[in-house]
């Protein structure tokens, strides 16, 4: 929960609670670019990825590099033990799309 904290300015675990990003409820295994009414940048709709635990890591460690044009400003988290906190977090909080 602390490590969202960096997250929570723009990302939501509220089912439809889009802010500048988009909600995160129900992100592990969902789909890049698949939350209804978010404008996504063409990068990430066009990724193709899905979002298990080990995509959310490279995403979390480097979202530029594992999305190139993404609008996600922020740099990344360079921790591990921060990036396994967070998707842990985002687990138990968060929901998962199956």
């Amino acid at each position: 929960k602390q490590v969202f904290a960096k997250c929570q300015a723009c990302h939501s675990v509220d089912a439809g609670t889009n802010k500048l990003g988009p909600s995160l409820h129900g992100v592990v295994g969902r789909a890049s670019g698949a939350v209804d009414g978010f404008r996504y940048s063409d990068a990430m709709k066009n990724a193709h990825l899905t979002w298990d635990a080990e995509t959310l890591d490279k995403y979390l460690a480097k979202p530029k590099e594992l999305v190139p044009g993404t609008k996600m400003a922020f740099p990344g988290l360079p921790k591990e033990k921060d990036r396994a906190d967070l998707i842990s977090y985002l687990e138990q909080e968060a929901g998962s799309a199956q």
